[in-house]
């Protein structure tokens, strides 16, 4: 069975919005979810990065995700809508505290440098009026050997008609150039209502030139992929990862526990 996930959800200071934008999501049957914090510098003097709100005090009791027995897992996400190089700073510390970190190029020159350089994981493509600018092969096939992805988001398209021409149009441009790999789909709601089921979001897909098979990945093995690509990105090249240890007291039962049959201390035996 498919595990679906919706990775742009908009923040909204209103709790109670994102309370019910967490529970729709959840009853539409995806698994895992993230909050995105859009960043829009205005000029390039340097301003305070947002800081997540964490995920406790956002939802009192996260709900269970329709067909599955688990409760629906959210992340946060920042995304970076760029007009000039200095707005993204590399290892910026304020970055760590998101668990997924995009960007949102508006000139060819900063897609370029987005596909090529710069340590992200996802790049946005606006949807709210037309590209300046066309995808070429190059940029985008570096950008998938470097294992980023690239989103198309639908919920400004429900809202606005002439957004709607805007999203197809920009959708096929890119499905033409990345010929339907590296790329994901997500809603990037306001409302409960902009809300789409996975089999809905993976049909839109189809719409904007995605095979049967990619609007699927679109929508589950391909965000699956966002997330390991994450996860790696905050290591040593992937190799070095550091977890919580386990109480101390518990270390020895647990060794006791794990350790094979054969390899266990034997008990004494009394003659």
């Amino acid at each position: 069975m498919s595990v679906f996930m919706d990775l742009n959800l908009s923040y909204t200071a209103e709790k109670s919005r994102l309370q019910s934008l967490i529970e729709t999501a959840a009853h539409l049957g995806f698994s895992t979810v993230a909050i995105n914090y859009v960043f829009e510098p205005a000029d390039k003097k340097k301003q305070d990065i947002p800081s997540p709100t964490p995920i406790n005090e956002l939802i009192d009791q996260l709900p269970i995700v329709q067909g599955r027995s688990r409760p629906i897992r959210v992340l946060n996400r920042l995304t970076i809508v760029m007009s000039d190089p200095s707005h993204f700073r590399p290892n910026a510390a304020e970055y760590r505290c998101f668990d997924l970190l995009a960007v949102q190029p508006t000139t060819e020159k900063l897609f370029h440098a987005a596909c090529m350089m710069y340590d992200v994981d996802i790049i946005c493509m606006s949807v709210t009026e037309k590209l300046p600018f066309f995808f070429k092969r190059a940029p985008v096939n570096a950008a998938a050997d470097r294992g980023l992805v690239f989103e198309v988001s639908y919920a400004a398209a429900i809202r606005d008609s002439t957004v709607r021409r805007y999203t197809i149009a920009n959708a096929v441009s890119l499905m033409e150039s990345c010929r339907g790999k590296n790329v994901i789909l997500s809603s990037a709601a306001e409302k409960p209502l902009e809300l789409r089921g996975p089999y809905d979001v993976s049909n839109l897909g189809l719409l904007f030139g995605l095979s049967d098979g990619d609007a699927k990945e679109a929508v589950s093995s391909s965000c699956r992929s966002v997330i390991l690509h994450a996860e790696t990105r905050k290591t040593a090249s992937g190799i070095v990862y550091t977890v919580k240890s386990c109480q101390q007291e518990t270390l020895p039962a647990a060794a006791h526990c794990e350790a094979p049959a054969a390899k266990r201390a034997r008990p004494h035996l009394s003659e």
